[in-house]
Protein backbone atom coordinates (compact mmCIF):
# COMPACT_ATOMS: atom_id res chain seq x y z
CA UNK A 1 0.00 0.00 0.00
CA UNK A 2 2.92 2.29 0.55
CA UNK A 3 4.17 1.71 -3.11
CA UNK A 4 0.95 2.17 -4.10
CA UNK A 5 0.61 5.79 -2.52
CA UNK A 6 4.12 6.27 -3.54
CA UNK A 7 3.57 6.05 -7.35
CA UNK A 8 0.23 7.88 -7.06
CA UNK A 9 1.67 10.69 -5.63
CA UNK A 10 4.20 10.98 -7.83
CA UNK A 11 1.57 11.09 -10.74
CA UNK A 12 -0.30 13.66 -9.25
CA UNK A 13 1.09 16.16 -11.14
CA UNK A 14 0.98 14.47 -14.51
CA UNK A 15 -2.59 13.82 -13.70
CA UNK A 16 -3.84 17.50 -12.46
CA UNK A 17 -2.57 18.83 -15.88
CA UNK A 18 -2.86 16.42 -18.36
CA UNK A 19 -6.51 15.86 -17.01
CA UNK A 20 -7.39 19.51 -16.68
CA UNK A 21 -6.15 20.51 -20.24
CA UNK A 22 -7.63 17.60 -21.73
CA UNK A 23 -11.43 17.92 -19.66
CA UNK A 24 -11.40 21.78 -20.19
CA UNK A 25 -10.92 22.17 -23.75
CA UNK A 26 -13.39 19.52 -24.16
CA UNK A 27 -15.74 21.39 -21.71
CA UNK A 28 -14.37 24.61 -23.71
CA UNK A 29 -15.31 23.08 -27.01
CA UNK A 30 -19.00 21.95 -25.80
CA UNK A 31 -19.91 25.64 -24.86
CA UNK A 32 -18.74 27.03 -27.66
CA UNK A 33 -21.48 24.81 -29.82
CA UNK A 34 -24.39 26.73 -28.58
CA UNK A 35 -22.69 29.93 -30.21
CA UNK A 36 -21.64 27.91 -33.61
CA UNK A 37 -25.04 25.77 -33.63
CA UNK A 38 -26.41 28.25 -36.64
CA UNK A 39 -23.45 27.89 -38.65
CA UNK A 40 -22.89 25.01 -37.91
CA UNK A 41 -26.04 23.56 -39.18
CA UNK A 42 -25.67 25.45 -42.51
CA UNK A 43 -22.25 23.96 -43.18
CA UNK A 44 -23.22 19.85 -42.27
CA UNK A 45 -23.32 19.03 -45.56
CA UNK A 46 -20.89 20.53 -47.24
CA UNK A 47 -18.68 18.70 -44.24
CA UNK A 48 -20.65 15.57 -45.03
CA UNK A 49 -19.21 15.39 -48.75
CA UNK A 50 -15.86 15.92 -47.89
CA UNK A 51 -15.31 12.43 -49.42
CA UNK A 52 -12.13 10.61 -47.55
CA UNK A 53 -11.97 13.22 -44.84
CA UNK A 54 -15.30 12.94 -43.97
CA UNK A 55 -14.75 9.00 -43.53
CA UNK A 56 -11.58 10.00 -41.63
CA UNK A 57 -13.49 11.64 -38.91
CA UNK A 58 -16.79 9.99 -39.13
CA UNK A 59 -19.34 12.67 -40.94
CA UNK A 60 -20.31 10.24 -43.16
CA UNK A 61 -22.22 8.79 -40.63
CA UNK A 62 -23.48 11.44 -37.90
CA UNK A 63 -24.14 15.01 -38.50
CA UNK A 64 -22.08 18.00 -36.82
CA UNK A 65 -25.44 19.94 -36.57
CA UNK A 66 -26.69 17.61 -34.41
CA UNK A 67 -25.23 17.86 -30.62
CA UNK A 68 -24.29 13.94 -31.00
CA UNK A 69 -22.77 14.56 -33.55
CA UNK A 70 -20.43 17.51 -33.11
CA UNK A 71 -19.68 15.12 -29.62
CA UNK A 72 -18.96 12.35 -31.58
CA UNK A 73 -16.05 14.01 -34.39
CA UNK A 74 -14.96 16.97 -32.83
CA UNK A 75 -14.86 16.43 -28.93
CA UNK A 76 -14.02 12.45 -28.92
CA UNK A 77 -11.47 13.23 -31.44
CA UNK A 78 -9.52 15.55 -28.84
CA UNK A 79 -10.27 13.47 -25.76
CA UNK A 80 -9.02 10.14 -27.56
CA UNK A 81 -5.54 11.60 -28.47
CA UNK A 82 -5.43 13.61 -25.63
CA UNK A 83 -6.54 10.70 -23.21
CA UNK A 84 -4.45 7.95 -25.18
CA UNK A 85 -1.22 9.86 -24.99
CA UNK A 86 -1.83 10.61 -21.28
CA UNK A 87 -1.74 7.18 -20.87
CA UNK A 88 0.56 6.15 -23.21
CA UNK A 89 2.94 8.22 -21.28
CA UNK A 90 1.94 7.24 -17.88
CA UNK A 91 2.72 3.44 -18.90
CA UNK A 92 6.18 4.29 -20.51
CA UNK A 93 7.53 6.07 -17.55
CA UNK A 94 6.49 3.90 -14.44
CA UNK A 95 9.05 1.41 -14.43
CA UNK A 96 11.96 3.07 -16.55
CA UNK A 97 12.11 5.92 -14.07
CA UNK A 98 13.52 4.15 -11.68
CA UNK A 99 16.44 3.06 -13.25
CA UNK A 100 16.78 6.54 -15.02
CA UNK A 101 16.63 8.23 -11.84
CA UNK A 102 19.34 5.70 -9.67
CA UNK A 103 16.46 4.51 -7.25
CA UNK A 104 16.38 1.06 -8.56
CA UNK A 105 19.02 0.03 -6.03
CA UNK A 106 16.74 1.32 -2.89
CA UNK A 107 13.71 -0.22 -4.26
CA UNK A 108 14.35 -3.28 -4.81
CA UNK A 109 16.51 -3.74 -1.62
CA UNK A 110 12.63 -3.35 0.11
CA UNK A 111 11.50 -6.17 1.19
CA UNK A 112 9.24 -6.87 -1.59
CA UNK A 113 9.91 -8.80 -4.41
CA UNK A 114 9.43 -7.29 -8.35
CA UNK A 115 6.23 -9.09 -8.99
CA UNK A 116 4.83 -7.56 -6.19
CA UNK A 117 6.72 -3.85 -7.33
CA UNK A 118 4.93 -4.29 -10.80
CA UNK A 119 1.88 -5.41 -9.83
CA UNK A 120 1.40 -2.23 -7.42
CA UNK A 121 3.31 -0.35 -9.93
CA UNK A 122 0.07 -1.41 -12.23
CA UNK A 123 -2.80 -0.77 -9.76
CA UNK A 124 -1.27 2.55 -9.34
CA UNK A 125 -1.31 2.67 -13.18
CA UNK A 126 -5.33 2.01 -13.66
CA UNK A 127 -6.07 4.08 -10.71
CA UNK A 128 -4.40 7.25 -12.37
CA UNK A 129 -6.37 6.45 -15.44
CA UNK A 130 -9.52 6.26 -13.12
CA UNK A 131 -9.15 9.55 -11.74
CA UNK A 132 -8.03 11.20 -15.26
CA UNK A 133 -11.36 10.01 -17.07
CA UNK A 134 -13.97 10.29 -14.46
CA UNK A 135 -12.33 14.38 -14.43
CA UNK A 136 -12.58 14.62 -17.66
CA UNK A 137 -15.84 12.86 -18.00
CA UNK A 138 -17.00 15.20 -15.13
CA UNK A 139 -16.31 18.39 -16.95
CA UNK A 140 -17.87 16.77 -20.13
CA UNK A 141 -20.96 16.15 -18.21
CA UNK A 142 -21.53 20.16 -16.94
CA UNK A 143 -20.29 21.09 -20.20
CA UNK A 144 -23.62 18.88 -21.90
CA UNK A 145 -25.72 19.67 -18.46
CA UNK A 146 -25.41 23.33 -19.36
CA UNK A 147 -26.12 23.35 -23.56
CA UNK A 148 -29.59 21.83 -22.12
CA UNK A 149 -29.78 19.84 -25.37
CA UNK A 150 -30.99 17.05 -26.74
CA UNK A 151 -28.44 14.14 -26.04
CA UNK A 152 -27.63 11.02 -25.88
CA UNK A 153 -26.70 9.69 -22.56
CA UNK A 154 -26.40 5.92 -23.26
CA UNK A 155 -24.21 6.68 -25.99
CA UNK A 156 -22.20 8.74 -24.25
CA UNK A 157 -21.18 6.35 -21.44
CA UNK A 158 -20.57 3.85 -24.32
CA UNK A 159 -18.20 5.66 -26.00
CA UNK A 160 -16.05 6.42 -22.68
CA UNK A 161 -16.01 2.36 -21.96
CA UNK A 162 -14.54 2.01 -24.82
CA UNK A 163 -12.11 4.72 -24.23
CA UNK A 164 -10.89 3.71 -21.14
CA UNK A 165 -10.71 0.12 -22.58
CA UNK A 166 -8.31 1.91 -25.56
CA UNK A 167 -6.40 3.59 -22.42
CA UNK A 168 -5.66 0.46 -21.07
CA UNK A 169 -4.50 -1.26 -23.78
CA UNK A 170 -2.07 1.71 -24.58
CA UNK A 171 -0.74 2.02 -21.06
CA UNK A 172 -0.39 -1.68 -20.56
CA UNK A 173 1.65 -1.48 -24.35
CA UNK A 174 4.00 1.15 -22.69
CA UNK A 175 4.00 -0.37 -19.65
CA UNK A 176 5.86 -3.20 -21.62
CA UNK A 177 8.23 -0.89 -23.49
CA UNK A 178 9.33 0.62 -20.14
CA UNK A 179 9.94 -2.78 -19.09
CA UNK A 180 12.60 -3.45 -21.93
CA UNK A 181 14.33 0.18 -21.54
CA UNK A 182 16.62 1.76 -19.04
CA UNK A 183 15.19 4.97 -19.80
CA UNK A 184 11.79 6.53 -20.06
CA UNK A 185 10.55 6.25 -24.00
CA UNK A 186 8.22 8.80 -23.76
CA UNK A 187 8.74 9.48 -27.91
CA UNK A 188 7.97 6.01 -28.57
CA UNK A 189 4.53 6.14 -26.27
CA UNK A 190 3.47 9.08 -28.02
CA UNK A 191 4.65 7.88 -31.52
CA UNK A 192 2.74 4.53 -31.16
CA UNK A 193 -0.45 6.80 -29.78
CA UNK A 194 -0.30 8.46 -33.26
CA UNK A 195 0.39 5.93 -35.30
CA UNK A 196 -2.62 4.00 -34.11
CA UNK A 197 -4.33 6.91 -34.69
CA UNK A 198 -3.44 7.24 -38.04
CA UNK A 199 -3.92 3.73 -38.91
CA UNK A 200 -7.36 4.03 -37.87
CA UNK A 201 -7.87 6.66 -40.14
CA UNK A 202 -5.84 4.79 -43.01
CA UNK A 203 -7.75 1.91 -42.64
CA UNK A 204 -10.92 4.22 -43.44
CA UNK A 205 -10.50 5.45 -46.25
CA UNK A 206 -8.39 2.84 -48.15
CA UNK A 207 -10.03 0.26 -49.06
CA UNK A 208 -6.88 -1.82 -49.38
CA UNK A 209 -5.96 -0.72 -45.81
CA UNK A 210 -9.23 -1.90 -44.24
CA UNK A 211 -7.87 -4.85 -41.98
CA UNK A 212 -5.09 -3.07 -40.46
CA UNK A 213 -8.07 -0.73 -38.83
CA UNK A 214 -8.26 -3.69 -36.64
CA UNK A 215 -5.57 -3.19 -35.35
CA UNK A 216 -5.48 -0.17 -33.32
CA UNK A 217 -7.91 0.61 -30.30
CA UNK A 218 -8.88 3.53 -31.80
CA UNK A 219 -10.87 1.70 -33.88
CA UNK A 220 -13.25 0.07 -31.71
CA UNK A 221 -13.40 3.30 -29.58
CA UNK A 222 -14.64 5.64 -32.25
CA UNK A 223 -16.93 8.14 -31.35
CA UNK A 224 -18.85 8.44 -34.70
CA UNK A 225 -19.44 4.63 -35.11
CA UNK A 226 -21.49 4.94 -31.21
CA UNK A 227 -23.44 7.74 -32.10
CA UNK A 228 -24.69 6.44 -35.20
CA UNK A 229 -25.96 3.57 -32.88
CA UNK A 230 -23.98 1.44 -35.65
CA UNK A 231 -23.23 -2.27 -34.78
CA UNK A 232 -20.55 -2.41 -32.80
CA UNK A 233 -17.48 -5.20 -32.97
CA UNK A 234 -17.97 -6.85 -29.54
CA UNK A 235 -15.50 -8.48 -29.79
CA UNK A 236 -12.84 -5.95 -30.54
CA UNK A 237 -12.93 -4.74 -26.75
CA UNK A 238 -12.33 -8.58 -25.46
CA UNK A 239 -9.23 -8.32 -27.94
CA UNK A 240 -7.58 -5.50 -26.98
CA UNK A 241 -8.03 -6.54 -23.06
CA UNK A 242 -6.80 -9.78 -24.15
CA UNK A 243 -3.48 -7.88 -25.31
CA UNK A 244 -3.48 -5.94 -22.13
CA UNK A 245 -2.92 -8.72 -19.87
CA UNK A 246 -0.39 -10.70 -22.22
CA UNK A 247 1.33 -7.24 -22.07
CA UNK A 248 1.39 -7.38 -18.88
CA UNK A 249 2.52 -10.80 -18.25
CA UNK A 250 5.37 -10.23 -20.87
CA UNK A 251 6.40 -6.99 -18.90
CA UNK A 252 6.64 -9.38 -15.44
CA UNK A 253 8.70 -12.21 -17.24
CA UNK A 254 11.28 -9.39 -18.73
CA UNK A 255 11.79 -7.45 -15.66
CA UNK A 256 11.98 -10.19 -13.77
CA UNK A 257 15.07 -11.69 -15.49
CA UNK A 258 16.75 -8.12 -16.40
CA UNK A 259 19.89 -6.86 -14.69
CA UNK A 260 19.23 -3.59 -12.97
CA UNK A 261 21.42 -0.35 -13.25
CA UNK A 262 21.67 1.06 -9.99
Amino acid sequence: MVLLKHECKQMLKSLLIWSLAVGITCYGCILLYQSLEDSIAGMADMYAKMGDMSKAIGLDKVSIATLDGYFATEIALMFGLGAGMFASMMGAGILSKEEEGHTSEFLYTLPHSRAMVLAWKFVSLIIILVIFNLVCVGLESLGLWQTGLDFSVRSFVTYHALAFIMQLELASLCFLISALSRRRQLGAALGLTLLFYVMDMMGRIIPDLEKIKYVTPYYFANGADVFSKAELNSWLPILALAISSVSLLLSFAIYQKRDLTA
